[in-house]
């Protein structure tokens, strides 16, 4: 594909376009890489060589690419990721001067530091939380996660709701002969507690480089396990949001699926990433990294910056191709490029 130029002539605020004719309005922003869980389907028992303090963005250097990023490149909503970003030492700090600049703001977090946090968080401007739970079981959930904090994460999710935060949402990632047997229960789960569900593909971001097609479970697969007990009433899909939806019939409960592999939603793709180190991806599964960090610390204009981040975006490809023989696994985890 043509290398495309920095769209520096546009003016401020104009949108942050790719040469698909994609509008991206979504920043995810990364704020470490460190986790305090070690899933199975994320990251070895021992944990990986999390980055050097020196090497994060500081709070300065991310609020200052997130003023960029709202004020001159059009970014709508921002979302604040990890790692766990609960392990983000200031986090209401940092977030109420990142609602200073206007965005709507989440978080996704695994849930275990939401218990003592949430009533800050959304005291700071934090609008919506999601909260990674895979299954209600004690004991299965210390197998996933090799940590027995499951009352943790469901103390979290209510304080969540009590705080105000809106929509509360569940992200569960079904693996087969793991978890599949639960999501029903699931559904039930969040149904009764004013949570909504969604479920996820398992995507080939592991650390280990083990995950296999054969034990992901479809949006086919969770459909067909959902409608044998409820009936289900599609919803569509919100603007670009990657869920599609359903609400079960007769009832208030909507349930999202995220199927990036087989249903991947790549044309509509809105989304852009920073990791916690300040490099910016144009994809998840991207295989490449503009360097902003370096751009900030060597005293580099915000013009400068503006037309990097426009020349990353600019060269974002049609799609991930995961099942395909052109795709390639990024070098980084999920852990560390941040959802």
């Amino acid at each position: 594909m043509a290398r495309l130029a920095p769209r520096t002539e546009q003016p401020h605020g104009s949108p942050l376009v790719d040469r698909y004719g994609r509008i991206h309005t979504d920043l995810r922003i990364s704020l470490t890489d460190r986790c305090n869980l070690r899933c199975t389907y994320c990251m070895p028992a021992e944990g990986l060589s999390w980055l050097p303090k020196p090497e994060l963005l500081t709070d300065a250097e991310l609020l200052r690419l997130a003023r960029i990023a709202v004020t001159r490149l059009g970014i709508r909503t921002l979302r604040l990721t990890g790692g766990e970003p609960l392990l983000r030492r200031g986090l209401p700090g940092l977030i109420a001067e990142l609602a200073a600049l206007g965005p709507e703001l989440s978080l996704t977090t695994n849930g275990i530091g939401l218990a003592r946090t949430a009533a800050d968080l959304k005291a700071a401007g934090l609008h919506r939380v999601n909260v990674s739970l895979d299954t209600l079981r004690p004991e299965r959930y210390a197998e996933i996660t090799r940590r027995d904090r499951i009352h943790d994460v469901f103390a979290g999710l209510a304080a969540a709701r009590a705080a105000g935060l809106d929509p509360v949402k569940i992200n569960a990632v079904p693996v087969r002969g793991v978890n599949d047997d639960e999501l029903v229960d699931l559904v039930d789960f969040a149904a009764r507690h004013g949570y909504r569900m969604r479920f996820i593909e398992s995507m080939p971001l592991d650390a280990q480089g083990a995950w296999e097609r054969d034990r992901m479970i479809t949006a086919d697969e969770i459909l067909d396990v959902l409608g044998r007990r409820h009936r289900l009433v599609p919803v569509g899909r919100h603007a670009n949001a990657p869920a599609e939806e359903w609400r079960i019939a007769g009832t208030d409960t909507v349930v999202g699926v995220i199927a990036s592999v087989t249903r991947p939603f790549c044309g509509g793709c809105d989304r852009v990433r920073l990791t916690a180190d300040g490099q910016l991806r144009n994809c998840l599964f991207a295989t490449t990294e503009s360097d902003l960090r370096a751009l900030l610390r060597d005293g580099s204009d915000d013009d400068r910056i503006e037309a990097a981040w426009r020349v990353t975006v600019a060269r974002k490809g049609p799609g991930h191709a995961i099942g395909t023989a052109d795709f390639v696994r990024p070098d980084r985890p999920m852990s560390a490029i941040g959802g």
